[in-house]
């Protein structure tokens, strides 16, 4: 009997070591089953990742709608400009609410992108581009600024959203037939630093003085006279559209005397460092061009 129970228990023992060792198998087949299944859901996870990224990716290649471009503040296209030339852009008389051909622009462009349009203080026209260079103030400048391969060196711009002429602009009783009646020493020119019309002056009126001036002062500066005292002008240059309106509303005794057929293009200033930016901006601009937007701006403003 002895024998027989220590027999017995001997198998027993073996049996549950046996058991033992299977149920430590399964646990451990478990384990590794379940990190293993871990690591394949995350690698799925991961490669459904890539695999969308590679699809943004690849989609803003194609399409500006999926461009990851940059703005100094989330919701918001911040724009920049001297506000001094109206119809395109200038302050309301007596405010700093901004108005204009551009500022409308401005604003029917962000409601394309789902943004709110937002406008800095004015400044300096030949501070306008640096600003946008350096980047973290402002998103965008918008002054009519024409585009030349000069600035295309310094930052990038959008397709053109208009084509204007430079106009030379006189006392209207004036015995002058052109502008190379002014090309002699002891005429003043008004030009307003940085501009095309300032670069056209320099090399068509060498012999002329220019007087750095933005168009509303260098207009006044006109009508005083040319002979009235140092800060007096004989006349000034300024974009059509900016000479046209200033005349109309405020210096109706001068004119236009000559157009300058230049054919500015103007386009939105956009940093180099935001190229996706641009190609959105030229996608909307198209999409207002097309849908009639800036036609019926340009009535609005500068018909």
């Amino acid at each position: 009997m002895k024998k027989t129970n220590r027999a017995w228990l001997f198998g027993a023992f073996a049996c549950l070591c046996a058991l033992a060792l299977v149920l430590a198998g399964c646990g451990s087949a478990s384990t590794d089953e379940a990190a293993t299944d871990d690591a394949a859901t995350t690698t799925t996870e991961d490669a459904t990742t890539t695999t969308t990224d590679n699809t943004t990716t690849d989609d803003s290649a194609a399409d500006a709608t999926t461009a990851d471009y940059t703005l100094v503040e989330d919701g918001k296209i911040i724009s920049v400009s001297d506000m001094e030339c109206p119809p395109f852009s200038s302050y309301k008389d007596g405010t700093s609410e901004p108005e204009g051909f551009e500022v409308d622009l401005m604003k029917a462009v962000a409601e394309k992108m789902g943004l709110e349009s937002e406008w800095l203080p004015k400044m300096d026209f030949d501070a306008i581009i640096p600003l946008i260079k350096q980047g973290g103030k402002a998103d965008v400048g918008v002054a009519n600024f024409t585009i030349t391969d000069e600035r295309k060196q310094e930052i990038d711009f959008t397709d053109p959203y208009y084509v204007a002429n430079i106009a030379f602009v006189t006392k209207g009783d004036t015995t002058a037939t052109s502008s190379e009646d002014f090309n002699k020493e002891g005429m003043r020119i008004g030009v307003q630093a940085g501009t095309t019309g300032e670069a056209w002056a320099k090399e068509n009126l060498p012999k002329a003085t220019l007087v750095s001036m933005i168009p509303a002062t260098a207009m006044l500066s006109v009508q005083s006279g040319g002979d009235e005292g140092s800060e007096a002008l004989d006349a000034m240059i300024s974009d059509l559209p900016v000479a046209n309106s200033l005349i109309a509303k405020s210096y109706s005794d001068l004119k236009v005397l000559e157009q300058i057929a230049t054919g500015d293009e103007f386009g939105i200033v956009v940093s180099k460092d935001n190229p996706q930016l641009t190609a959105k901006l030229n996608e909307v601009l198209a999409e207002l061009q097309a849908d009639g937007t800036i036609d019926a701006l340009i009535e609005k403003w500068l018909s």
